[in-house]
C-alpha cells in the first residue's frame, strides 16, 4: 500500500475543501452529499474520513475556507473608503448574482448556515468577523470599532440584496434589485464616513421632536444611531471562472 507524505494529504484536504466550497454554494449543503463531494475531488468515499471527522467537520472547514479567501482577496481592492465602494459594485453585479458556485459564501450559504450544528456557525461568525473588521478600518480608519455595527448592515445589505436579485425570474427586477441595492449601499457609506453626517443627524432629530411636540408625544435625545439611510444588462453566461466577490 502508497504511503503519502504529508505534502500530499494537505494538497489532498486543499483539493477537497475548494471542490466542495464551490458545490455546497451551487448546491447548497443539504443537496451535496459526500459521494458527489469526494468525486468531484476525484476521490474515493473512504478517503474523506482521512481528512474529516464527519460531514459537520467538512462544512466548518469549507464555510472557513471561503471565508478566508474570501478575506485575502479583498487585499486587491483600493485603499479607504473608495475600496468599499468597489466592492458594492462588484457584489451586487449581474455576473455575481449569475454565478454562486464562484461567488459570495454568505449569500449563497447563509440560510443553511443558520440551521447548520454549532462548530459550522462559530466557523462563520469567526470569519465574517474578520471581514467586518476590514471593511470597517476602510470606512473608519482612525476608529473602526465605531463602524462594526454599522459595518455589519451594510453587509447584511449586500447579502440580502443579492439573495433576492438571485430569486427572482424577471430579469429586468432582478437587475433593478441590484442597482437599487448599489444606490443605497453607497449612501449609507458616504452618511457615515462624511463629515456632515452628524449634523444631517441633528437635523433629522430635531425633526422628530418638532413633530412629536405637536402630537403631545416623548422622542428620546439624538444619538449616532440617528444617521438617515438611504450593472444591469443581459445576464453573462456562467462560464466566467474568477470568484467575482471579494
Amino acid at each position: 500500500m502508497a504511503r503519502y507524505g504529508e505534502q500530499h494529504k494537505q494538497e489532498t484536504r486543499r483539493r477537497i475543501l475548494e471542490t466542495a466550497g464551490q458545490r455546497f454554494k451551487q448546491d447548497g449543503i443539504d443537496g451535496s452529499g459526500i459521494s458527489t463531494l469526494m468525486t468531484d475531488a476525484g476521490l474515493t468515499n473512504g478517503a474523506f474520513y482521512v481528512h474529516f471527522a464527519s460531514k459537520v467537520d467538512l462544512v466548518a472547514a469549507a464555510i472557513a475556507d471561503q471565508l478566508r479567501s474570501q478575506l485575502d482577496s479583498m487585499a486587491g481592492l483600493a485603499p479607504g473608503r473608495a475600496g468599499v465602494e468597489q466592492l458594492v459594485h462588484t457584489y451586487l453585479s449581474a455576473e455575481h448574482r449569475d454565478n454562486p458556485g464562484y461567488g459570495c459564501p454568505s449569500a449563497a450559504l447563509l440560510d443553511e448556515v443558520g440551521r447548520c450544528a454549532a462548530p459550522v456557525k462559530q466557523a462563520y461568525s469567526d470569519g465574517i468577523g474578520g471581514i467586518v473588521a476590514d471593511i470597517a478600518q476602510r470606512i473608519a480608519p482612525h476608529d473602526p470599532d465605531s463602524a462594526r455595527v454599522a459595518t455589519l448592515g451594510l453587509v447584511a445589505l449586500l447579502v440580502g440584496t443579492l439573495q433576492m436579485s438571485r430569486a427572482m425570474t424577471d430579469e429586468r427586477l432582478s437587475d433593478a434589485v441590484l442597482d437599487n441595492g448599489v444606490r443605497t449601499a453607497l449612501a449609507l457609506i458616504v452618511n457615515y464616513s462624511s463629515p456632515i453626517s452628524t449634523a444631517n443627524s441633528g437635523q433629522l432629530a430635531a425633526t422628530r421632536r418638532t413633530t412629536a411636540a405637536s402630537s403631545g408625544t416623548t422622542v428620546p435625545s439624538p444619538t449616532t444611531d440617528d444617521m438617515p439611510n438611504s450593472s444591469s444588462s443581459n445576464r453573462p453566461g456562467a462560464s466566467a471562472k474568477q470568484r467575482p466577490c471579494p
